[in-house]
């Protein structure tokens, strides 16, 4: 895993200056065809390095740290720890990748991730032309955002790797059935060691801040998903809560009506690094454009 990867940054532009964006690009860097995989609130590029590893003679992957996260710099301001800040990050993230010829951009999307999908997707003239959404929906449940709000907002210190992992494999639990490899390739990426030695999360808390004040009420996207003519796929968790069972069928009734696909023994989300997963994805992906014509 990683022989064809290749690290990158890209700048964005906050309230109060410029910040880099980290993000890692495997396959032909000149092909037409690029799909762009964007994680969940407290995640990291590295997260879809197994999902990419598999796509890569076929297409161009390229996935990014959301700022506050990973590799890529945290924001001075919370506030621009937003939907507004992320979506303009990510046109400039679109504009790198068709500025080296790429025609035809599939947008990956966990979480967070695909709500980023469904906003860009739902504009007028997006290069977005295929939509995968991993356990996310048109609504999202204030139960839901509460939960996960719980966790995020704590600031954490391990004192070895071993804890670290430990931890995670608890409050990740959801993602499913992970071999140690895996669950350890999650933990490494996604926490740091500071200088005595102790561990954490290597997101920056503060985005958990405009997260919890979003907590009140459900989130409802209807408006922007019925506006999506892509072709898209909706993938969910079992026994997810975020993305309820009764808004995924509604879900497949109505906007680009994709095709659903759930994982059973799992909540949220896929981590996308089975086989299955990998294969529900890589047949999605591969169909012949001519193939995908808008609805």
């Amino acid at each position: 895993m990683g022989a064809l990867m290749n690290d990158h940054h890209i700048t964005g532009l906050n309230s109060r200056g410029f910040h880099k964006l980290h993000y890692t690009d495997w396959g032909d860097p000149l092909s037409p065809r690029v799909v762009i995989c964007v994680h969940g609130l407290t995640r990291q590029c590295r997260d879809f390095d197994a999902l990419a590893a598999a796509l890569q003679n076929d297409l161009r992957v390229v996935s990014i740290s959301i700022a506050g996260r990973g590799k890529s710099d945290w924001l001075p301001n919370a506030d621009d720890y937003s939907y507004p800040q992320y979506m303009a990050d990510m046109t400039a993230l679109m504009a790198r990748v068709t500025a080296a010829g790429a025609g035809d951009i599939s947008w990956v999307g966990t979480s967070m991730g695909g709500m980023l999908g469904m906003l860009l997707a739902a504009q007028p003239n997006t290069p977005i032309r295929r939509l995968v959404l991993n356990d996310i929906g048109a609504v999202i449940p204030k139960e839901s955002m509460a939960r996960i709000g719980a966790y995020v907002s704590k600031i954490l210190r391990f004192q070895s790797l071993q804890e670290t992992e430990a931890w995670l494999r608890v409050t990740l639990a959801p993602f499913g059935p992970l071999t140690d490899a895996q669950w350890r390739h999650l933990t490494v990426h996604n926490s740091k060691q500071h200088d005595d030695g102790s561990w954490s999360m290597n997101y920056d808390p503060a985005i958990a801040l405009p997260f919890q004040k979003a907590q009140s009420r459900d989130i409802e996207l209807w408006n922007y998903y019925d506006a999506i003519r892509c072709p898209t796929l909706l993938l969910r968790g079992e026994q997810s809560d975020v993305l309820p069972k009764d808004i995924a069928v509604q879900m497949t009734q109505r906007g680009p009506r994709p095709a659903l696909v759930e994982f059973e023994g799992i909540g949220h989300a896929p981590a996308l690094m089975s086989d299955d997963q990998i294969r529900v994805l890589r047949n999605f992906l591969l169909q012949d454009q001519a193939a995908l014509t808008r609805r």
